[in-house]
């Protein structure tokens, strides 16, 4: 499922923990590790202490994962993080970015400069956020977020290419809708036949989906929903669309909206997965 993994971590919060897990699952086991740690860009003796502090640090976190040496690459980069995480991963051609996150909100994630917040609104590769609030758990229970859209039925597969290789695994799939919907004459509405469409797309992959639907505000609903299902781990689909002027400012032409996915990012009680739609169908 995964062959190259890019893990950006400044040795603080949960990211070691959640690159364990994944490791114990199948899929992932082969994938090649990528370690990147990026350094300021110094001149002098400067340069030298913190690459040589850098470099430490990969290695330490390295075996502390007990990763053999054949199974990782670590990098050391200069340069500004958010953007060199971004690079990086397009020159290895990154299937997942493992990012840890303080999980600030918007306006703070944009005033601390976060570079996290940067590559979760700017990445087109799947990027898993690991917030360093949360007690990060097996891979058991995941839920997906189902909208019945493209880059939604990527994201399906890739929770049931998760859940298949996890034995006694579980995958939810919730839909919201903004209101409640009336059933047409047949006693299906629009949300049923969404999930129905979804439950048999995941048992074309040999995964038995268990459908939720709600109603209200979609961030606080999938949030809520995965609390109730006590999920390790939410997928979920993302189609914002972010103007290319944006790149230098990032999330300032959308501080006076709304975005499901960054509400979703800061407030999930687990780790989140995103999948976003690849810029070759935009």
């Amino acid at each position: 499922m995964f062959r190259n993994l890019l893990i950006a971590d400044s040795g603080k919060g949960h990211v070691e923990e959640m690159v364990r897990m994944l490791r114990a699952i199948p899929p992932c086991r082969q994938a090649r590790l990528h370690l990147l740690h990026v350094v300021p860009e110094q001149v002098g003796d400067e340069l030298k202490t913190h690459r040589r502090q850098a470099e430490e640090l990969v290695a330490g976190a390295a075996e502390r994962m007990g990763l053999e040496a054949a199974a990782i690459t670590t990098l050391v980069r200069e340069g500004d993080a958010k953007q060199t995480v971004l690079k990086v991963a397009e020159e290895i051609d990154a299937d997942l970015i493992v990012m840890g996150s303080r999980g600030l909100g918007r306006l703070q994630s944009i005033l601390s400069n976060s570079a996290s917040q940067y590559v979760f609104q700017l990445s087109t590769r799947p990027m898993l956020l690991v917030r360093d609030d949360l007690y990060v758990r097996a891979i058991n229970r995941v839920m997906v977020t189902v909208d019945g859209t493209g880059v939604g039925d990527d994201a399906i597969r890739l929770a049931c290419e998760l859940v298949a290789a996890v034995p006694g695994g579980t995958l939810t799939g919730v839909h919201v809708s903004r209101q409640d919907l009336t059933p047409s004459r047949g006693g299906k509405s629009p949300a049923d036949e969404v999930l129905e469409r979804a439950v048999q797309r995941a048992r074309g992959f040999g995964v038995e989906m268990k459908p939720i639907h709600r109603s209200g505000d979609v961030g606080r609903t999938v949030c809520a929903a995965a609390e109730e299902e006590r999920a390790d781990l939410l997928v979920i689909a993302s189609q914002d669309r972010r103007p290319l002027v944006a790149r230098a400012l990032v999330d300032l032409d959308r501080l006076l909206g709304s975005s499901v996915s960054d509400y979703i990012r800061v407030h999930a009680p687990a780790p989140v997965l995103l999948v976003r739609e690849p810029e070759g169908r935009r």
